[in-house]
């Protein structure tokens, strides 16, 4: 039997976490979408193998919240009350503590798979959504009255709007020619989860070291996240040790500040670089999160970045279908790209500036780096507002980012 096209509003191609957060925030303001996502959903769910772990900013859990997410996430998150940044062997630090700007934790930290599982579950529940996986989009055939997404089976969808969430390597940015920069820091991220015997207290740290930073990120019960910045070439000789050697290395950089350590899982590494297309949109095209930018993890702040750039676009679509305008219009887009290319290139340049600045073991860089940091912690209004951006606290924000439903 012929298998049936399929027409809908909002064809987002990208099931991962941005393009589920996306599908929700319009599926619970009524609008017709459909999700196409290369990957079983079982697969998609099963997160064991993965490693990962995320910073979930203020903002972002508002968002969460809204969409109906935060409490499924929260049962396994871990509220992140203090940041301590430092650098070795040097008596100048930064420390940021939640009690300075009020109760709320400065974000939190959700492993990949929790996050996962909430934002699909929630996806599923949605009567204005359907996902279609395994599945994959061939290509997408633009118009002045709607795209045509011709998927490898056959099929067709017809939308409104076509959306590339479908990550750092996507296949339709590409076919609507927009340009991509990308330039790779010679620096790779070995990730991976240490259990410890003394409890973190919900305390963040990260190390400068030469080769870049050193990241401890808390997790639920006496177990952290690393994100251990190593020299490319050193990486793989890292990466090729066996559990117990690797883990001497690790401890030497991680400290016995929480006492014994232990390796839980296995361990990963991710070449870094920063890449932005040159164009958030095409005709009948917007992209999101990792397909429009990418960053280095210095901060924490790629997946915050991708459920800003959802929150945005979410909201101009919901407002178009109100006003009965055409969703996937030149101005509506236009509007989209307006409205997260500022916010996305000061964050890609901080992030690139920062690690620049902190990977290298130059003596009058480590200086003035020093006497910067310890300046920051002492000027109490340039470190709120450093507190404030990096929770995603503003006015000028989304409305999802702001907590505001878009339906109500």
């Amino acid at each position: 039997m012929a298998r049936k096209d399929l027409a809908t509003d909002v064809l987002i191609v990208g099931g991962g976490l941005v393009g589920a957060a996306l599908g929700i925030a319009l599926g619970q303001a009524g609008v017709d979408t459909i999700v196409v996502d290369r990957d079983d959903i079982r697969v998609r769910l099963d997160g064991r193998s993965e490693g990962r772990g995320f910073a979930i900013a203020y903002g972002s859990r508002r968002m969460l919240e809204t969409l109906g997410v935060w409490r499924a996430v929260a049962r396994g998150a871990e509220p992140i009350l203090e940041i301590r940044v430092s650098e070795r062997a040097s008596p100048f630090f930064l420390h940021y503590d939640h009690r300075d700007i009020g109760d709320e934790p400065l974000g939190h930290m959700v492993e990949a798979g929790t996050m996962r599982t909430a934002l699909l579950t929630r996806l599923a529940a949605l009567a204005s959504v359907r996902t279609i996986a395994p599945a994959r989009v061939e290509r997408l055939e633009p118009g002045s009255d709607g795209v045509t997404a011709r998927l490898v089976d056959g099929r067709a969808i017809t939308a409104n709007l076509a959306v590339a969430a479908d990550g750092r390597t996507s296949r339709l940015r590409g076919q609507a020619g927009i340009r991509l920069t990308r330039r790779a820091y010679g620096q790779t991220a070995i990730v991976c989860t240490v259990g410890h015997e003394l409890p973190h207290d919900g305390i963040a740290h990260e190390h400068f070291l030469p080769a870049g930073p050193f990241a401890i990120l808390p997790l639920r019960g006496n177990r952290a996240s690393i994100v251990w910045t190593e020299r490319a070439d050193v990486a793989p000789v890292m990466m090729a040790l066996s559990d117990d050697d690797f883990m001497d290395e690790l401890a030497w950089r991680f400290g016995d500040f929480l006492g014994g350590l232990e390796l839980l899982g296995r361990r990963f590494a991710h070449p870094l670089f920063v890449q932005y297309a040159d164009r958030m949109i095409a005709e009948r095209l917007a992209l999101v999160g990792d397909a429009a930018h990418a960053i280095h993890p210095i901060a924490g702040q790629g997946l915050n970045m991708g459920f800003r750039d959802a929150a945005a676009l979410a909201e101009l679509i919901v407002a178009a279908k109100w006003a009965r305008r055409d969703i996937g219009g030149a101005d509506v887009l236009a509007s989209y790209q307006r409205a997260r290319r500022f916010d996305d290139a000061m964050m890609m340049a901080a992030t690139d500036g920062l690690n620049r600045l902190f990977s290298n073991d130059i003596g009058p860089l480590k200086l003035a780096r020093g006497l910067g940091l310890a300046a920051v912690n002492r000027i109490w209004p340039l470190k709120r507002l450093f507190m404030r951006q990096a929770m995603a606290a503003g006015v000028d924000l989304p409305r999802l980012i702001r907590g505001e439903s878009l339906h109500g």
